[in-house]
C-alpha cells in the first residue's frame, strides 16, 4: 500500500506522524512518500523537499514567494501523479494543499483526503463548496464539523483532537513546582499568543489587566510561558511592568506543564490554548484584539457568537471572552476576579469538552488512519 502525505508546519508534522504511526499499526506493509518534518521522517517518510519551503503565512509573504510556491505546488502534484499512491493525504495548510489536490484530481483518479476541516462553522462557509470535486474525504478535529462538510457531499469523519494526547504534568509534579516557585498566594497564567503580531497587540492590554488584578488581589502571582517565536518580545516587555512576572523559557516544557496544571486562573489569547487549559482543568478568561480593519472585516464574516473552542465544543458559554472592541482591561479584570471567586463554574464545560474531543478513547492518529483505510 502507498500513502502520499504532506504537511507544512510543526503542528501538521505532529498530526502526520501520529497518522502514519496509526496506518502502520493497521497496515504494516505500507510505503510513505510526501512532504514533512522530522517527526514524519522518523515514521518513515521520504520527503521530496524540506517542509519549511511551503510553510508561508500571510498575504505579503505568499506574494513575495509566489513563484517559488507555485513551482512547489506543481512539483508536488506531479510527484503524486507519477508515484500513483492509493491515497493522498494533505494536512492543513489549505493555501498549498487544496491547490495540489485540484491539480491531482484534474489529472488522475487518486483518492484525496484533507486532514483538518476548514473553519466553515465560524466564517466563510462557502469554502466547503469549493472543496467539492477536489477532496473526497475530510478528517475533522472537532465533533461538530462533519455536518458542514457532509452538507455539500464530502465524506467527513471526526477523528479526535491531538490535545487529548498531549503530555500534562502529574499532580505531584505540579504541586512540587508550585511549592518551589509560588509558595504562597494564587497563581495567574498569562498566555498572550504565539505570533508576533498578536503578542505586540495584546501585551499592553495584559499589562493593564495584571496591574489592576494585583491592586485588587495583592496575593496574586503571574507566570508567562513564552512561545519560541515571541520570547525576545516578552522578555523585553515584562521588565517595564510595575508587577513582577515570571517568564518560562520555551524549552522548559516541564515548567510550562506544571504551571498550566497548578494555575488558579489563566488569561489567554483566543486559540487552541483554551483546549490545553481545559485538559488540565485550569479555569480561564479569553481575550483577543486585532487591527481596526480586521475587526470590521472579520466581524462581518463571523457566523458564531463565540470563538472559544471550549464554549463551542461543550455547547455552553461558560468561558468568558473579550474579543475585539470588548478587549478592555477593566472588563477583563472584572471577569478574571469573577472566575477566581468561582472557578468551579467552568469545570463541567472543560470536562465535557475533553470527553467530546476523545479523551480516554482511541488515539486520534489511529482513528484518522482507520477512517482513511475504511473508506478506501
Amino acid at each position: 500500500m502507498r500513502v502520499f502525505v504532506t504537511a507544512g508546519e510543526a503542528s501538521g508534522d505532529k498530526l502526520g506522524a501520529a497518522f502514519m504511526k496509526g496506518v502502520r499499526q493497521l497496515c504494516p506493509e505500507v510505503e510513505f512518500r510526501g512532504i514533512g518534518g522530522p517527526l514524519m521522517e522518523a515514521e518513515g517518510l521520504q520527503s521530496i523537499f524540506p517542509m519549511d519551503e511551503i510553510s508561508i503565512m500571510g498575504i505579503t509573504e505568499i506574494l513575495k514567494e509566489y513563484w517559488a510556491l507555485k513551482r512547489r505546488i506543481r512539483e508536488t502534484a506531479d510527484d503524486v501523479i507519477a508515484w500513483s499512491p492509493d491515497v493522498l493525504v494533505t494536512i492543513d495548510l489549505p493555501e498549498f494543499s487544496l491547490r495540489v489536490n485540484k491539480l491531482v484530481k484534474a489529472e488522475s483518479d487518486i483518492r484525496v483526503v484533507h486532514y483538518v476541516a476548514p473553519t466553515v462553522w465560524a466564517w466563510r462557509p462557502g469554502r466547503a463548496q469549493k472543496m467539492v470535486g477536489v477532496v473526497d474525504q475530510v478528517l475533522a478535529l472537532l465533533p461538530f464539523e462533519p455536518p458542514y462538510m457532509e452538507a455539500v457531499g464530502i465524506d467527513c469523519d471526526f477523528v479526535g483532537h491531538p490535545v487529548v494526547m498531549e503530555p500534562v504534568a502529574s499532580a505531584q509534579d505540579a504541586a512540587a513546582w508550585r511549592a518551589e516557585h509560588i509558595p504562597t498566594g494564587d497563581l495567574c497564567l498569562l498566555l498572550p499568543g504565539s505570533r508576533r503580531s498578536e503578542v505586540s497587540r495584546l501585551m499592553p492590554v495584559f499589562q493593564d489587566v495584571v496591574e489592576r488584578l494585583k491592586a485588587a488581589r495583592p496575593d496574586l502571582h503571574f507566570v508567562l510561558p513564552a512561545g519560541r517565536q515571541v520570547e525576545p518580545m516578552v522578555r523585553e516587555a515584562v521588565p517595564e511592568w510595575r508587577v513582577p512576572v515570571t517568564v518560562i523559557a520555551p524549552e522548559d516544557s516541564q515548567a510550562k506543564q506544571a504551571a498550566f496544571r497548578s494555575a488558579d486562573v489563566a488569561l489567554a489569547a483566543s486559540g487552541t490554548v483554551s483546549l490545553e487549559l481545559a485538559a488540565v482543568g485550569t479555569p480561564m478568561v479569553i481575550a483577543y484584539d486585532m487591527s481596526w480593519l480586521s475587526r470590521q472585516i472579520i466581524g462581518r464574516l463571523l457566523i458564531v457568537d463565540t470563538v472559544t473552542l471550549v464554549n463551542l465544543v461543550s455547547e455552553t458559554r461558560d468561558i468568558p471572552e473579550f474579543i475585539g472592541k470588548n478587549c478592555d482591561p477593566a472588563a477583563i479584570s472584572a471577569g478574571m476576579l469573577e472566575v477566581l471567586n468561582a472557578p468551579e463554574r467552568q469545570q463541567a464545560a472543560m470536562d465535557l469538552t475533553m470527553q467530546r474531543l476523545g479523551r480516554d478513547g482511541e488515539e486520534p492518529g489511529l482513528r484518522a488512519a482507520r477512517a482513511v483505510l475504511d473508506r478506501l
